[in-house]
Formats: structure tokens, sequence, C-alpha cells
């Protein structure tokens, strides 16, 4: 008797939620209008993640930089000790095989981000 009882209870409460569940949620499945639904921009969402992307790696090449003027400053203050200027050769070559990570990472998103967006809207991507 009690199986029975929540079961039937299961069954009106799905019912009844089931009533509720609007079609029109479904019309934009890759949700892709939803920020302009929602107040918050029209701008296409793969727009957005291009930009996060583009950021981070804009940071990853400052990091490049203040890498190769801490190398830079450690040999130029080395005084002629080999161990200083190893350890400043070793940060140097880490910061440059970095750089070109970052640069081939940059190159492959851009291709990526472009090809997406041209293939998905059929509209001519422009850097944002």
């Amino acid at each position: 008797m009690k199986r029975t009882l929540v079961f039937l209870t299961l069954l009106i409460v799905g019912f009844f939620g089931l009533m509720h569940a609007f079609p029109v949620f479904a019309a934009d499945p890759l949700g892709v209008n939803y920020g302009a639904a929602s107040g918050l921009s029209g701008q296409d969402l793969r727009v957005s993640i291009a930009r996060v992307i583009k950021f981070i790696l804009s940071f990853l090449g400052i990091i490049f930089v203040i890498l190769t003027l801490y190398a830079g400053f450690m040999w130029m203050t080395s005084a002629g000790n080999e161990d200083r200027v190893g350890t400043a050769k070793k940060i140097l070559w880490g910061a440059i095989i970095g750089l070109a990570i970052i640069l081939f990472s940059y190159a492959i998103t851009q291709f990526v981000i472009t090809n997406l967006y041209e293939v998905s809207t059929s509209q001519s991507y422009t850097t944002p």
C-alpha cells in the first residue's frame, strides 16, 4: 500500500511538473542568444571565449617578458659567477621555449576560432 501511494504521488507530481515545461526554451539549442534574453550581452559566446583565451595568452606573454628581464638582470649581476650565469641561461631558455609554446598556441587558437565561427555562422570573422 505504501509503495502504491509513493508511486502515485510521484506520478502526479511528475505529470503536473511536466505541464509547466515550456518548449520555447529549446528554440536555441546552442545557447547563442541566451545573453540577449537574459539582459547580459548580445555578443556571441564564441567571440567571448576567444577574447578570454587571447587575454590569458597575453598574460603569459607578460610573464615571458618578466622572466627575460629577470634572467638578464641575474646574468648582468653575476660578476662572473658561473653558477648564476648557468641559472640565468636556464631561465632564459625556459622563457624562450615558453614564448614559442605561447605563439604556437595563439596561432592554433586563432585558426580554430576563426574557422569555427565562419563555418557555424557563414560570416567572416573579424577580430574583436
